[in-house]
């Protein structure tokens, strides 16, 4: 049986959107509907996103939202980035993910902390056709991020960098990677380094693809370092400053993530509120049913609490605000009940719902990584904690 449609009710927003933006988020909706939902049961089953699809992200615009025009971009804001995720993760989460690291992540950090040299080496490539990767998790580096045993060795103008990389999303498909290693191990975190490395850098390599329990056509691999020379001019920002550029990054990035959650339990939602109205029962549709009912009222509800929380983190951020509070509460808020809704969908679809014939089970299975991939929920709390007590 195919895909029940996303319904107009699930997709509305309602927090104020600007003209500019209602039409931008219309623009996503139709094209994920349209050009990815057709290939997304086929991809999960093989594990690979269809390049074509990807290749059609750079051609919207949709890999490079905040470069400005100058370097081949759109000149946009990060909402539009969140609303892009957003409307990608309803259909696809998988497609989410490689927008959501292209922009939130790489481009950002490049952004705003690559010097203008960088800058125009590489803001054209990443609007243009190259997808980029963010490397920072090691086997023994997850939660402890800055616990990361990779080495960079100053030699002559370069860096030799030799360690391994875990769970890189994008990595696949990256011809470029932000990576973390550290210069100086003796000054622990103050050693760690961001660079610049490049697909084609001798003693770089991509190992292997993970075999995943969701987001199956997001490819998610370890990098290998084997001497691999870095020249200085790849330096991202300061030696010795790559934790704060970690820090900083990924505290945007997690508004991404909730937007992620936030468009997975949309679809979710949209496909039981489809499947409630054609189900009969008794002799009448299962939506009339005042248990049915009190479950999708409760969904819904909790759809609306994470849309605000995460619309709330990307307009502080855009308007330069504090938003680290805010980011974790959209983190944590918006897995929490990605993996709610979506299971609760499963239950309103019945015996098929675990059936790969309906999409509900494979939005249940990429809910999953959603509680623990940029910052799990308990970091996310730890983070909520801080902000309210002042520590």
């Amino acid at each position: 049986m195919t895909a029940s449609p996303i319904t107009e009710a699930a997709a509305r927003p309602l927090t104020a959107l600007s003209e500019e933006e209602r039409l931008f988020q219309t623009t996503v909706r139709r094209f994920a509907r349209e050009q990815i939902a057709p290939h997304v049961r086929e991809m999960d089953e093989a594990g690979v996103f269809r390049k074509d699809i990807i290749r059609q992200f750079f051609e919207l615009g949709l890999m490079g939202i905040e470069i400005p025009e100058e370097h081949g971009g759109q000149g946009g804001s990060f909402f539009q980035c969140v609303l892009a995720v957003e409307e990608l993760s309803a259909v696809d989460p998988s497609a989410g993910v490689i927008v959501d690291v292209q922009n939130t992540i790489v481009n950002n950090a490049i952004l705003r902390w690559a010097n203008e040299e960088q800058k125009r080496r590489y803001l054209p490539k990443m609007a243009g056709g190259t997808v980029g990767a963010y490397a920072l998790s090691e086997a023994g580096s997850g939660s402890d991020a800055f616990a990361l045993s990779t080495r960079a060795v100053e030699q002559d103008d370069g860096f030799l960098i030799t360690g391994r990389k875990l769970w890189i999303s994008n990595a696949a498909e990256a011809g470029v990677f932000i990576l973390f290693a550290n210069v100086n191990p003796d000054a622990g975190y103050r050693g760690i380094t961001a660079f610049l490395i490049e697909r084609d850098f001798a003693g770089f390599q991509v190992g292997k693809k993970e075999d995943k329990l969701g987001m199956r056509a997001s490819s998610t691999c370890e990098l290998i370092l084997d001497n691999c020379r870095v020249p200085k001019s790849n330096v991202l920002g300061d030696v010795g400053k790559g934790y704060k550029i970690a820090i900083e990054t990924l505290n945007e990035g997690r508004i991404a993530i909730g937007a992620q959650m936030l468009g997975l339990a949309k679809g979710a939602f949209g496909h039981a509120v489809a499947y409630a109205k054609e189900r009969k029962q008794f002799g009448q549709p299962i939506s009339n049913f005042q248990g049915v009912q009190f479950q999708l009222a409760e969904m819904a509800t909790q759809i609306e609490a994470a849309r605000l929380l995460v619309y709330n983190g990307a307009r502080l951020r855009d308007a330069g605000m504090p938003f680290v509070t805010e980011a974790a509460m959209a983190k944590y808020y918006s897995s929490e009940i990605a993996e709610k809704v979506a299971s609760r969908a499963i239950e309103i679809h019945g015996g098929v719902g675990v059936t790969r014939d309906y999409p509900v089970e494979k939005l249940y299975r990429d809910a999953k990584i959603g509680r623990i991939y940029e910052g799990t929920s308990n970091i996310q709390l730890v983070t909520i904690a801080k902000g309210i007590l002042g520590k």
